[in-house]
């Protein structure tokens, strides 16, 4: 591999450590300090170069071998930071899996991704014992924990020490192909599936992150998403990581997000729209200033326009908050900063256009397909849909990911083979449209479309006409059935902290249903206490959990 173009992320890592050897790499809460501020350990590049390279050859002397996966379930700490980067230099896959996706769904994907080592805390290690994850496919065991242990397992800090006195072993070569990590979605719009990752995907993700944001080495990086700051030393930045619930990011005190920026001089920060919600509130009652930050990035749902306004309250004057859309198997597709959504496309977005996320990406070939539920063996260009009508998202590029693991016929159902450049196009599974500008449109999620007698409705653009009334936080299409006819229905959440007149609300729902053409077939209307929203971002609206409710309300 070179050293400007390497073909592993991880590579990187030596390369920051030699140019900047007493840079901070990462720093991590560790307790208070006497005023009460947020005590932080911090590693340069050299010292996790070290501890990285510790890790690694312990792995190794310990049995991990190139081509081997191995669970990593450990929280954000200097511990996974080590780890995920030991990981990629030995060549061992690298198994994520969010532990709120339920009992059940972790069982079955460990399963599926027979993994060969598990590395995890104590309370993984026990529940993996107890209920029997990976059972038929673990020969590995290390756990991440000061001063704890359990039989048949290896402590991470004898790993290290083994490790540290194998200065001579070197580390094996990685091809750009080669498989470096098992990325589990989070099943918040159906089955987690396992999307594979190669060193490829990883590395055309950092230049096409670098050339969309204009990221330069020195920058510091607040990482809300502990998986993105995997990607700083590649940047060459910085990562921060702040003191919050990582699975709960629309929970997060605002203070904690505030509080680091400020102390660090953070330049980018990475949140979920739940998270800059929580941010851009606190600024309404607490004006402060955010005035290091060069840009915002927000990803996992659509940033609604409001939750835009506020947070630019925050920052300085020309900073963007960018949302970057995509998905596990695919980021960035393409991306739009909130200058152009607040001066042009959120007003086409109140009318009921979908939400406009940009122009493609570096390198991403984007496309409007015919919507059909079917499998499509082969790319022939009459599966276009007519220009500017809603259709079915489907992208190629070096970001792009190539199949599922252990998931034959969720791949064949995503991938349609490409024989004009021997490659393939993946299915976003979201609908949408371009317009003349050349900018792509989003309407939702193919699977939550409501499929009537009368034809398909789509969640964005009816959801959007409601989202303008003041008194909705937000609102979400569901299908339910009267009759044993399928017809559409609109669920509320309302704005917290109002004093509502329910009676009169839909009424008003009502009539804006009845003035636009696409939302007249709308005659149900429920409000809801609180969305049910995904586990990773908490963004994602749970459109098949509400329908269920709405359907036990039906008259």
């Amino acid at each position: 591999m070179s050293e400007t173009n390497p073909v592993n992320i991880a590579a990187w890592l030596p390369i920051r450590a030699q140019q900047q050897p007493d840079r901070m790499a990462v720093a991590f809460p560790s307790g208070r300090d006497r005023d009460g501020s947020t005590r932080y350990t911090q590693l340069t590049y050299r010292e996790l170069e070290t501890l990285s390279n510790e890790y690694a050859r312990g792995l190794m002397a310990r049995g991990l071998t190139p081509g081997m996966r191995s669970v990593l379930m450990v929280q954000p700490s200097l511990e996974f930071f080590g780890l995920t980067f030991a990981l990629f230099k030995i060549g061992v896959s690298m198994v994520c899996v969010d532990p709120g996706m339920g009992i059940k769904n972790l069982k079955k994907c460990l399963a599926e991704a027979q993994p060969q080592a598990f590395i995890g805390i104590p309370k993984a290690h026990v529940a993996r014992l107890i209920l029997g994850w990976a059972r038929s496919s673990l020969r590995i065991n290390v756990i991440v924990g000061p001063k704890f242990n359990l039989p048949g397992m290896t402590s991470l800090s004898r790993i290290r020490r083994i490790g540290a006195a194998q200065v001579d072993l070197s580390f094996p070569e990685t091809s750009a192909e080669q498989m470096a990590a098992i990325l589990f979605t989070s099943g918040s719009t159906g089955i987690p599936k396992g999307v594979v990752y190669t060193h490829a995907n990883f590395v055309a993700q950092v230049e096409a992150l670098k050339h969309a944001y204009q990221i330069e080495p020195g920058e510091v990086d607040l990482a809300t998403f502990p998986l993105f700051a995997l990607y700083a030393p590649a940047l060459g930045m910085s990562a921060v990581i702040p003191e919050m619930d990582f699975t709960q990011p629309g929970s997060v005190d605002p203070l904690k997000i505030i509080e680091p920026v400020q102390k660090f001089g953070v330049t980018n920060m990475f949140g979920s729209p739940a998270l800059l919600n929580r941010l851009g509130r606190y600024a309404e009652t607490h004006p402060t200033r955010l005035s290091s930050l060069k840009r915002v990035i927000s990803a996992g749902a659509p940033v609604p326009a409001q939750v835009m306004k506020r947070l630019l309250k925050l920052l300085p004057e020309g900073v963007q908050v960018f949302t970057p859309y995509g998905a596990t198997e695919s980021l960035p597709v393409a991306s739009i900063g909130s200058d152009e959504i607040l001066g042009d496309t959120s007003a086409l977005t109140n009318q009921g256009r979908g939400v406009c996320v940009g122009r493609p990406a570096l390198n991403i070939t984007a496309k409007i397909i015919k919507i059909t539920d079917d499998a499509i063996e082969s790319w022939e260009d009459d599966l276009l849909a007519p220009p500017h009508e809603i259709g079915e998202i489907v992208v190629q590029g070096p970001v792009v990911t190539r199949a599922y693991f252990n998931r034959d016929a969720s791949t064949k159902l995503a991938k349609i083979k490409d024989p004009q450049n021997n490659s393939f196009y993946h299915r976003m599974g979201d609908l949408g449209y371009f317009d003349s500008q050349g900018r792509l449109w989003f309407c939702g999620r193919k699977t939550q479309r409501v499929m009537t007698p009368t034809g398909d409705h789509y969640t964005i653009p009816c959801e959007g006409v409601f989202n303008t009334h003041e008194d909705v936080f937000r609102s979400a299409l569901v299908t339910v059935r009267r009759q044993g006819v399928s017809q559409p229905a609109l669920c509320v959440e309302l704005e917290k902290d109002r004093n509502v007149n329910e009676a009169q609300l839909l009424k008003d729902l009502e009539a804006i249903a009845q003035s636009h053409e696409h939302t007249k077939m709308i005659h149900d209307f429920y409000i809801h206490p609180s969305f049910p929203v995904d586990i990773r971002h908490n963004a994602k609206i749970e459109r098949e959990t509400l329908s269920q409710w709405a359907m036990g309300r039906v008259s």
